[in-house]
């Protein structure tokens, strides 16, 4: 699909005509929705996973460009149109969630309802993302880093893969002494890994083996088009109508939105006692907070 090719799972064919899209962020991929594919297809969904480019299996192209939000967008609405849905749920985490948004934004007729954790609505403002951030934070935003300086954290989480995504992988912890401009890159190099992990041994070796085949500059990339992504979205009306449920982890240093209904007037808002990856964290509470809120969605529109 638009010269991209997926790599996608399902869960719950056998509800067609319900479908939930998840959508996974950085550094991750479909598999960190293991505990919610189950949960899904057992409440009557039909749920689908892509990896999206970059990722896993899926096509990497080798153009910075190519990772811009109507192309990552572009690849959900071309997923619909594989499935022959006119719309869907879709469901993101961290920039999977930012992906999300977008798409709502750029193709609202796609999306029923919107389920976002950890990233909430970012306004796009009068100054390009990167931009304001370098203002505002300078180096020390790996944002800024990652814009700035292309191909440094790329060699170094390519040449430590296992070591960074072992020390990530963690409940709530932040690096050490993090290296100015790019907090992340200390986590690729510690030895001394802190906190207790969200995954075992084997699942973690999933996350492994798929960045040791693929490298990391593709999913990179995502965040080297935000200034794109920022121009892209000029025109486009900014506010929300899908019902929306934004799930926050209380210990997750992303901090919450205080302008969310400004923007997405049909929000709900659940906060969980976790750190960022959310649904791997506390996979029961997340699926409860999922389940019901759908099912709550559905009452209200039968009821309609």
């Amino acid at each position: 699909m638009n010269g991209v090719r997926l790599e996608v799972f399902e869960a719950g064919r056998q509800n067609a005509g319900k479908p939930v899209v998840l959508c996974h962020g950085w550094p991750e991929h479909a598999f960190s929705w293991r505990h919610q594919m189950s949960a899904l297809a057992a409440a009557g969904h039909h749920v689908i996973v892509p990896n999206q480019r970059g990722y896993g299996n899926s096509s990497c192209p080798d153009e910075v460009t190519g990772y811009g939000l109507e192309h990552l967008t572009g690849d959900l609405v071309a997923l619909l149109d594989h499935y022959g849905y006119e719309d869907a749920t879709f469901v993101g985490h961290d920039w999977g969630a930012h992906v999300v948004w977008g798409l709502t934004l750029l193709h609202p007729g796609r999306v029923n309802k919107v389920i976002n954790l950890s990233l909430p609505y970012m306004e796009r403002g009068e100054r390009p993302w990167v931009e304001f951030l370098e203002e505002v934070f300078g180096d020390d935003s790996h944002i800024v880093h990652l814009n700035r300086r292309p191909g440094v954290a790329d060699t170094v989480f390519e040449a430590n893969t296992s070591r960074f995504l072992r020390n990530l992988f963690r409940k709530n912890q932040p690096p050490t002494e993090p290296r100015p401009g790019m907090p992340f890159i200390s986590l690729a190099e510690t030895e001394t890994p802190l906190g207790e992990p969200i995954m075992s041994d084997d699942e973690l070796a999933v996350f492994v083996s798929a960045f040791e085949a693929t490298g990391f500059t593709g999913s990179l990339n995502w965040y080297r088009n935000l200034d794109r992504n920022w121009s892209l979205l000029a025109d486009v009306d900014p506010i929300i109508r899908q019902p929306a449920l934004m799930i926050y982890g209380d210990r997750d240093s992303i901090p919450k939105s205080a302008t969310l209904t400004e923007f997405v007037p049909n929000a709900e808002v659940v906060s969980l006692d976790c750190g960022h990856w959310i649904q791997q964290e506390l996979p029961e509470e997340t699926n409860h907070a999922i389940v019901k809120w759908l099912e709550q969605q559905d009452g209200r529109a039968a009821a309609t």
